[in-house]
């Protein structure tokens, strides 16, 4: 279910989307500085849930987390109560940051500059000299602590993770996510997990592009040469895409199919005229690529977004979150947390720690996503009014039995158009 945002007025720009809406992008949604702005307002302070960090990471009373809401800086702690709380990074007294650490453990928080402190909660609890020094200066009597604070996030847990809303209306997570997309968190998402690896990514182009990478389920095969070379993703596999009711939230999948021949495999991208038909590679240790089927359904690949920001993936037995953060209109931060589950015997960590070898920056397979929204970025810098197309699979946005299609790229700009009032 979506709920209207009336947070902020649609905004102004000199440009229209253009004719046949599902199916075209105008390029200035990706430069346009005044689109970026109505961004932070309409969408990441809008009636949608933000991935915050894992339940993990404040696991105890006291273990607080910093992170971001689009441009707002946040931090997540667990309070004594054992209830988990988000809110701005910010003191409201002069404005700076309350936390300086990306994650640790604290009885409150204290602001380096004036000393006005803050409990788990976020709430005011002291000011530095509140009555003055030697019966001089001092706040006003008038002066309520309970009055002044940063703001708070509305918080969740679903499946260890932790999500947050400066919007009073937005729905349940559950009913944000609807039934699908809600059946394949949990099915990757199953137990307590344990985080085995972080990092960030730093992306030189406008975060939307950088989501509509993960939501493009038809050129993994085609941009990434491991994929295709080692048939760990092919478009010619068992395999489809969900999309949510309003397009906002997908799920991509494949399942690799053991007992087919493999002329019959490799037919059509033999007949494509792909890159990877091209050349015979091999790696020197095949090991990287064993897996477990521990799910049991014999999916092999699982990339599921939920909107605006969120990335959760099983490639293989890796497993790994992502959080899409703008940083400017031309700018985006990504950051990777790699995960395994608490039960792993030693053997399964170790399989995971190689495959995490798969992904990031200079992952064998997401090596090239780092750079192709940079691609773009600079392909498009004099073409603001000219236009992407996105037909592949139709003009609709419905879950499909193939990969080969945009209806979730689709289904993400139907969703954002929504938001944003274009």
């Amino acid at each position: 279910m979506r709920v209207p945002n009336t947070a902020a007025p649609s905004p102004e720009n000199r440009r229209a989307w253009p004719a046949g809406a599902s199916t075209r992008v105008p390029y200035w949604v990706y430069q346009d500085a005044e689109i970026y702005a109505a961004e932070q307002q309409r969408i990441f302070t809008g009636p949608v849930w933000h991935y915050l960090c894992l339940e993990a990471d404040v696991a105890t009373a006291g273990d607080f987390r910093t992170t971001f809401v689009g441009g707002m800086p946040v931090v997540v702690a667990r309070d004594t109560d054992g209830e988990i709380y988000s809110f701005e990074n910010r003191c409201a007294h002069r404005g700076a940051l309350l936390c300086l650490e990306n994650e640790g453990k604290a009885r409150d928080f204290q602001c380096v500059y004036h000393a006005w402190t803050y409990d788990l909660q976020g709430n005011l609890k002291g000011v530095a000299f509140k009555d003055g020094v030697n019966g001089k200066g001092g706040m006003p009597k008038s002066f309520c602590p309970e009055e002044h604070g940063p703001r708070k996030l509305r918080t969740t847990v679903l499946c260890g993770l932790v999500f947050g809303s400066l919007h009073d209306d937005v729905p349940p997570i559950e009913e944000y996510l609807g039934a699908d997309i809600l059946a394949r968190l949990e099915r990757v998402l199953c137990k307590p997990v344990k985080v085995i690896g972080r990092f960030t990514q730093a992306l030189p182009n406008n975060w939307k592009l950088y989501v509509e990478n993960v939501k493009d389920s038809y050129h993994a095969s085609l941009l990434h040469l491991f994929f295709t070379t080692f048939r760990i993703n092919r478009l010619n596999q068992r395999g489809g895409v969900i999309v949510s009711e309003t397009g906002a939230h997908h799920v991509s999948w494949s399942a690799i199919d053991a007992g087919a021949a493999p002329a019959r495999r490799d037919a059509a991208y033999s007949a494509q005229g792909i890159r990877a038909e091209k050349d015979a590679y091999r790696l020197a240790d095949p090991s990287l690529l064993d897996g477990r089927d521990e799910f049991g359904d014999g999916i092999t690949l699982q990339i599921l977004s939920v909107f605006p920001g969120f990335v959760l993936q099983q490639i293989q037995n890796s497993i790994a979150v992502r959080q899409v953060l703008p940083k400017g209109v031309e700018s985006t931060e990504l950051n990777w947390t790699y995960l395994g589950f608490a039960d792993d015997t030693p053997e399964m960590k170790t399989m995971r720690l190689k495959q995490s070898n798969l992904v990031g920056p200079a992952g064998y397979v997401s090596m090239e996503d780092g750079a192709v929204g940079g691609f773009v970025q600079r392909g498009i810098a004099q073409a603001a009014d000219a236009q992407a197309v996105l037909e592949m699979g139709g003009d609709g946005i419905e879950s499909q039995d193939s990969r080969a299609t945009e209806a979730s790229v689709r289904g993400f700009w139907n969703e954002y158009r929504a938001l944003m009032g274009l």
